[in-house]
């Protein structure tokens, strides 16, 4: 049962880097950027101080008297939001809007997408507020994953994706392995049932709401444990330079069919899953580990080993980023 366990977690990990591949270039022209420089140096650091003081707050709060639920609400609200937003966007590449003319309507303006996207948006959170089951939170952070995948990616040229990956690696491991409070962290998410950290039970029958803590699923032996737990962020910060890759990087040359952006990309997400091979070995060991200095390191890498022999150049495509 265990093998099922890592193997669904890679099955979200793949899919969520193919949503945000597919989604990179209509969230382009829709203009879903996130920073209006993406080929700035210093694009990501707000990014970056947003990851790090966020933590902070929410493990200061959580202790105070109504701290949980008043987060917990404030954190869906804020997920739901942006899962409209993100929807409506996917959503309107399939359902366009269109008008309804005079006499029928006096041009009335029908959109299916918003309509389905505030439907799908509502009901996720309606689902995670009253019964927060583990497909339910797995759902809702597939969908955010992807979407941020792509927003992320396309905000970012190389060299400002690699500054955030390589700062949020080094950070990641801090978090995690000296001041630990990253892994506080994932256990107040578990105890709320939030979308933030992904979760792979051992049987589709797994009652995530009743669910021990993680700390106590962490006393067991890893045989004895309900479920695995990997981190949306473990997810979308390598899957930023996946697509960051297929957005920024030239098509040509042209190899089999597909542009060069797209191959290095590839090579980025391959190399991403070497880290995740190894990240899965040491997670089931049974302590808790910092993810992305395994997958982001190993995307870059990747991405470097493909930028190299696509196109013959060690400048990895910085010097298009300055």
């Amino acid at each position: 049962m265990r093998s099922v366990r890592w193997i669904g977690l890679l099955g979200l990990y793949v899919g969520a880097q193919a949503v945000g591949l597919a989604l990179a270039q209509p969230f382009r022209v829709a203009g879903l950027v996130a920073t209006s420089a993406p080929q700035s140096p210093t694009a990501p650091l707000v990014f970056i101080a947003i990851i790090v003081i966020a933590p902070l707050f929410i493990l200061f709060l959580a202790p105070k008297r109504g701290g949980l639920p008043a987060l917990r609400q404030l954190i869906l609200l804020a997920i739901a939001a942006s899962l409209y937003f993100t929807l409506y966007a996917t959503l309107s590449l399939v359902f366009p809007s269109y008008y309804l003319p005079p006499p029928q309507a006096a041009e009335l303006v029908v959109d299916p997408a918003l309509i389905f996207a505030a439907t799908l948006s509502a009901t996720i959170y309606l689902a995670l507020l009253v019964e927060p089951q583990w497909y339910v939170v797995d759902l809702a952070g597939f969908l955010a994953a992807g979407a941020l995948v792509a927003i992320l990616g396309i905000s970012f040229a190389i060299l400002p994706a690699f500054i955030l990956l390589g700062a949020l690696m080094v950070y990641d491991a801090i978090a995690v392995y000296r001041t630990k409070h990253m892994v506080s962290l994932a256990d107040v998410v578990t105890e709320m049932k939030l979308p933030i950290l992904m979760v792979m039970p051992d049987s589709a029958g797994f009652d995530y709401t009743s669910a021990p803590p993680l700390a106590a699923q962490r006393s067991r032996p890893v045989e004895e444990r309900s479920a695995l737990f990997m981190g949306l962020g473990d997810i979308v910060i390598p899957g930023t330079l996946v697509v960051s890759a297929f957005v920024w990087l030239p098509a040509h040359p042209v190899v089999s069919g597909l542009g060069a952006g797209l191959w290095v990309a590839i090579g980025t997400l391959l190399g991403s899953l070497v880290g995740y091979a190894v990240l899965m070995r040491l997670v089931l060991r049974g302590n808790p580990q910092a993810g992305l200095p395994l997958l982001n390191g190993g995307a870059m890498v990747g991405y470097a080993l493909s930028y190299v022999l696509l196109f013959h150049s060690v400048t990895l495509g910085f010097t298009g980023a300055l």
